[in-house]
């Protein structure tokens, strides 16, 4: 009995030894198959190397972010966690003012940011169209019957099977092809409404831009000259700011207003009133730390401006209320949020903040990354994203793809039930601009994305563009 007993005790141990011999052959063999393929490179030894060399490359990117966060952030600092995250922090002292009902607790005082993602999303922007088009509606599937029915409020119909009537609410605002082109601004001013621009004197600095943007209603006049200028490019409205917009234009008929996000029937009533040219903003809503119309401005100013100085723009130290130079105060979104994610996009040199506090020092930039180490990071990033042997160069992100016909030129925005007002629109100056009338840069630019216009197509998917190729000889 008893050897029976060690005879079946042998017989278990043996199968133990048996079964982990197997699993740790087979985790040998996944290992050596994983190390094939990570060192392979379709053939190529040097994929550990390369990937090394992203990585280092990152890293030091993100040193320079977080020097530059000390140095321009007013007491924020920035903790390194890998080659594309980080955390911003504010100092313990600050005070957390606002507070979000919903989750029942005061904002945080740190936030966690992929460098990575935001340098491939925002340098994206830089090549991007950002004003709807009838060539975007034609070229997205379902482009018309789907997604032109979002952009219009008040419908009354689920979608624009009845193309038509769609085209009737949206003929206003629809040029055949993007107005404003990447790289066609040296720089741009992007003026917000915070009160803070009281305490500041920037109105020349502003209006030396090759264009200025503005947001919503904020007033432009002798008034507040001296704060914020009184130059009028550009200005980006919400469905709210309809109604009082001829008021705030106040007969400054070259200012293009940029619709938010959908036309309706107060906007159609109101851009009948007026020569103005008026096109709708072809981005979708965001899911980032600062939000509002003043992020988008921001957008919008990237997809036509080399430079981007942003005022107005609540990014000081001791903000305590939601304050409008021109209104009371009233109770709006977080403000450190908002803060911590400017001052980001002003270490990843998207954008160049001016502020009261800032006012005070020399605005050298020289803390800021360079154009070539940004570039750089934005190359690594891009490779690791989408790997080494993809090959995809500068249109890996277009999902979908379609050519324009070089000899139709498509109707400029406009309805033939146009009041005589609307019929003198300045339309035309952007719509038919002769292309040797653009800066040199947006011509090169041109030519380098071989005729290429780039949309988004939903919200911040970097890899979800509606590309269309444009004829380089019809542009000659």
């Amino acid at each position: 009995m008893r050897t029976q007993k060690n005879s079946s005790s042998n017989n278990k141990r043996s199968s133990i030894i048996h079964l982990v011999c197997v699993a740790a052959f087979f985790s040998l063999a996944v290992f050596i198959i994983q190390s094939s393929f990570f060192t392979s490179n379709n053939g190529s030894p040097d994929l550990n190397n390369n990937f090394k060399k992203e990585i280092r490359i990152l890293s030091d990117f993100q040193s320079s972010v977080k020097q530059c966060v000390a140095n321009r952030g007013f007491g924020l600092t920035a903790s390194i966690i890998d080659h594309c995250k980080l955390t911003l922090k504010f100092p313990q002292s600050t005070n957390s003012t606002w507070y979000h009902p919903q989750f029942k607790k005061f904002e945080p005082l740190e936030y966690n940011y992929d460098v990575c993602e935001a340098i491939l999303l925002w340098e994206q922007y830089r090549n991007m169209t950002t004003v709807l088009t009838r060539e975007y509606l034609d070229a997205r599937p379902d482009g018309w019957l789907k997604h032109a029915a979002l952009r219009i409020a008040q419908l009354g119909e689920k979608d624009c099977s009845n193309r038509s009537l769609c085209e009737e609410h949206l003929n206003l605002i629809l040029p055949a092809k993007p107005p404003f082109h990447p790289r066609q601004f040296c720089t741009c001013a992007v003026v917000g409404n915070s009160g803070d621009l009281l305490k500041t004197e920037f109105g020349a600095e502003i209006d030396s831009h090759d264009a200025v943007i503005r947001d919503n209603e904020a007033p432009v006049n002798e008034k507040y000259a001296k704060h914020v200028g009184l130059k009028r490019d550009f200005r980006l409205v919400v469905r709210g700011a309809a109604a009082n917009m001829v008021k705030i234009l106040n007969g400054s008929t070259d200012e293009v207003l940029i619709i938010k996000s959908q036309t309706h029937r107060d906007f159609n009533a109101m851009i009948k009133r007026i020569p103005n040219p008026v096109y709708l903003f072809q981005g979708i809503v965001l899911r980032r730390g600062a939000k509002g119309t003043g992020m988008k401005t921001v957008e919008l100013a990237l997809s036509m401006c080399d430079i981007v100085d942003i005022y107005g723009f609540t990014v000081d130290p001791g903000y305590t209320e939601w304050t409008r130079y021109f209104s009371t105060p009233r109770k709006g979104h977080n403000p450190l949020q908002g803060r911590a994610y400017y001052q980001l996009l002003e270490c990843l040199g998207i954008i160049r903040i001016h502020s009261p506090m800032r006012a005070q020092r020399i605005q050298d930039w020289s803390d800021v990354p360079s154009r070539e180490m940004i570039s750089r990071a934005h190359a690594a990033a891009l490779r690791l994203k989408r790997g080494h042997a993809g090959g995809l160069g500068q249109f890996g992100s277009c999902k979908v793809w379609a050519n324009v016909d070089p000899d139709k030129s498509g109707p400029i925005s406009g309805s033939s039930d146009m009041s005589v007002v609307r019929k003198n629109s300045n339309y035309s100056k952007w719509e038919v601009m002769p292309f040797a009338s653009l800066r040199k840069e947006a011509q090169d630019h041109y030519a380098q994305m071989e005729g290429a216009s780039l949309y988004k197509m939903d919200g911040n998917k970097l890899d979800d563009l509606v590309c269309v190729r444009h004829s380089l000889k019809s542009e000659a």
